[in-house]
């Protein structure tokens, strides 16, 4: 009977041995009880991120994306993001910023209208460059498609981005379109308005050291009346305000006013004009 007893208790510590073993090794192997707060990446070169950080986290990048303005090699997006807590080891997938962006296939614009070719540009990854006018019979339909003064097929690969110029007919006469209303907007919808009016969009000056995300536009030159009849293809020149420096609000409504008695066709510079 005492041997028996003897032959349980061994049975018994040896199951709570391994039973202990498994749990201290299940700890070990998850590294229970034992996170990091992951650090915000965005912006750091992703070479500098794996050696600084390579031995709390498996890096993987798994995109690269092309940015204007983005430095090559930094990182763009993190996922877990910044502040997640995960345990030693854990994949930390990173998007950085590409050498150069992706080409893109130009799209068959002739015979489209101005607005069908500028939809056709924005799936397919492109801008619209420089808008002109020649003689044909089909009003505001491209009749030619070119890249840097060149004639360009549809089918070529361009890198994402790049401008496209349209050369459009004027039906055979000489029209004009409405001047659409500008004041306040910001950069990208400046550019789209004159653009569906087929206007060009000329130089830009950012006063105050405002920027693109900030800048609405405050002044025009040639100066003209919003709806007044413009002849297609005019370059406009814009300056551009912060929006926390000016009440565009305001300023909209008084200039739908003041410009009333403004003379058209101004040509004013920044360097003469003192109040910039």
């Amino acid at each position: 009977m005492k041997k028996l007893f003897l032959h349980i208790l061994l049975a018994i510590l040896l199951t709570l041995g391994i039973i202990w073993f498994a749990i201290a090794m299940l700890n070990s192997f998850t590294r229970h009880g034992k996170v990091y707060i992951v650090p915000d990446y965005t912006g750091m070169d992703h070479e500098r991120v794996i050696n600084e950080y390579g031995k709390l986290f498996n890096f993987i990048i798994t995109d690269s994306i092309y940015q204007k303005d983005g430095v090559f090699g930094s990182v763009l997006q993190q996922d877990p993001y910044p502040g997640a807590k995960v345990k030693q080891g854990r994949n930390v997938y990173l998007i950085t910023v590409a050498r150069q962006p992706e080409k893109v296939t130009v799209p068959n614009l002739l015979n489209l209208s101005l607005r069908q070719a500028m939809a056709s540009l924005e799936t397919a990854g492109l801008e619209l460059g420089e808008i002109s006018y020649t003689s044909h019979f089909a009003r505001n339909a491209v009749v030619r498609q070119n890249h840097k003064g060149t004639a360009i097929e549809s089918g070529a690969q361009l890198f994402r981005g790049s401008a496209i110029d349209l050369v459009l007919g004027d039906g055979g006469e000489d029209f004009r379109v409405p001047f659409p209303m500008l004041i306040g907007l910001r950069p990208d919808e400046v550019k789209q308005s004159l653009h569906s009016q087929g206007l060009n969009l000329g130089n830009e000056y950012f006063m105050d050291n405002c920027t693109r995300e900030n800048g609405r536009a405050f002044r025009l030159q040639p100066f003209y009346r919003t709806s007044q009849a413009v002849k297609p293809g005019t370059f406009i020149t814009v300056w551009y305000k912060s929006e926390d420096a000016l009440n565009f609000n305001r300023y909209v409504r008084d200039s739908l006013y003041l410009f009333e008695n403004e003379p058209a066709d101004t040509t004013e510079t920044p360097e003469e004009n003192p109040e910039f």
